[in-house]
Order: structure tokens, then sequence, then C-alpha cells
């Protein structure tokens, strides 16, 4: 494992097969500045290449998992500035949705807005019960996650949230859809960890062909859907990778 660099904003480690990749601003709150945005960015492009890593997480540093954007910088940006840097940030979400692997957004604290975004632009999100999440970007006079989170939660709760902005606790979330699992805050790291390593012990093709298949699947209808499956089927068999897995369950 490469040392890694503690004064930046990003902090990238692997360890065997498991990326975590940490915001690492915690005296901001972890909110999300431009800095911030590309070197996620670049991290996640890092992790990308690497045939090694079989999962990704994603977690902060400090009490918060992250505020939001950081409206310090903000208040100082013209308008092309606040559209450039929200472009970052797009980018940034796609880059995680996109990777091959498995990528769980692991949250300890508050999460608002942006950090709303990144955790839903992963493939699962566990929490603290010291979580929470509030979308108040129409409460604030802007516009975003308006796509993510419908998507997850459905419709009708996605619009009270966005339209009160309230503060939704972990239990909460995890009720509604938003989050997978909740953990005493004492137990979350140890949780965390195993349920890492049990994913990363996973034949890594079946892992990356069965998120994509899912991915491809869920947009598509349902006999398109199906034909996807078939195909990742035979690419499986080509593969060859079912047959070591196959004698591992045995």
């Amino acid at each position: 494992m490469t040392q890694p660099d503690l004064s930046s904003v990003v902090i990238l480690t692997v360890v065997d097969t498991i990326a975590t990749l940490t915001l690492n601003r915690p005296q901001a709150r972890n909110a999300l500045n431009t800095q911030l945005c590309l070197e996620l960015h670049l991290a996640i492009r890092e992790v990308g290449k690497r045939d090694d890593i079989h999962v990704l997480l994603v977690r902060a540093n400090g009490p918060v998992f992250c505020a939001g954007a950081d409206l310090k910088e903000r208040k100082e940006m013209d308008e092309d500035q606040i559209r450039a840097r929200r472009i970052k940030a797009f980018a940034l979400y796609a880059a995680l949705e996109d990777l091959s692997i498995p990528v769980i957004a692991v949250v300890q604290g508050p999460a608002v807005g942006s950090g709303c975004e990144i955790a839903g632009a992963c493939d699962f999100i566990v929490a603290s019960n010291q979580a929470s999440f509030r979308y108040p970007e129409a409460r604030w006079g802007t516009v975003g996650a308006t796509q993510r989170l419908p998507r997850i939660v459905g419709r009708r709760i996605a619009k009270e949230l966005m339209f009160t902005g309230r503060e939704v606790s972990a239990e909460e979330a995890k009720s509604i859809g938003l989050v997978n699992q909740v953990l005493p805050h004492a137990e979350f790291d140890r949780f965390v960890e195993s349920l890492a390593r049990e994913i990363a012990s996973a034949p890594s093709h079946a892992i990356r062909s069965a998120k994509r298949t899912i991915d491809k699947g869920a947009d598509d209808s349902r006999f398109g859907a199906l034909a996807h499956e078939i195909l990742a089927i035979e690419d499986n068999l080509t593969e060859g990778t079912w047959r070591a897995g196959m004698t591992s369950f045995v």
C-alpha cells in the first residue's frame, strides 16, 4: 500500500483489493469546492484504471460526511464560474456511477446537498445511526439533486424532501430506501470492513457483470433487460470464471 498524502483534500488508500476514497476537508465540513471536485474525479479515474481493486468505499474524515457545496467559494463566483463548477460536480457524480466495481457510500454523519449526490451516485449507502440526509437546494433558491433522488426513493417522497428541505434521519432514510443498512456508530467501522471484504472475496468478473447488467436492465424494457442478462451469461461462460467460482462454492 502506498502512503497517502494526508494533507490532500482527497485521500486514496488501497489495502488488498479494497480501495477507500476519503473526503478530507474536515475543517470545512467536507464541503464540495472546485479543488475537491477535481481531486475526487482524478482519484476515481485512477481507481477505474486498476484491475486489482474490487471494491471502492467512499467516506469522509471528521463528523460530517459532506455539508454540500462550498458556499464561501460560491459567493465569490459569477454565473459562468458557477456553471463551470457545477459541471465539474456532474462529471464527478457520473464518474462514480460509471465505475465497473461496487462502490459503497460510507456515511458516518450529516450529508447535505452535494454530499447526498455523492452518496447517491454510489451503488448503495450504509450509514451510522449518527448520519442524516438533507436536500435543501430548492429552499436555497437553486436547482439540484432532482434526478437521482426520485430514481432511488420515488417521485412523491423526492418531491416532499426537496420542497421541505427537511433533515432525514438514518433510520428514516433506510425506511424509504435511500440507505441499505444502519449501524450503531460504535459498530459501524467494523461492519463496513466486514461488508467490503465479503464483496471483495467474490469473483470480480461476476460482480462487475452483475452490476453492469442490473444498471443496464433497470433503464431498459423487461425484454431488453433479459437480453442484457443473456449477453452477460454468454460473456461469463466465455470468460470461464464461472467454473472456478462454482468449484470454490462447492
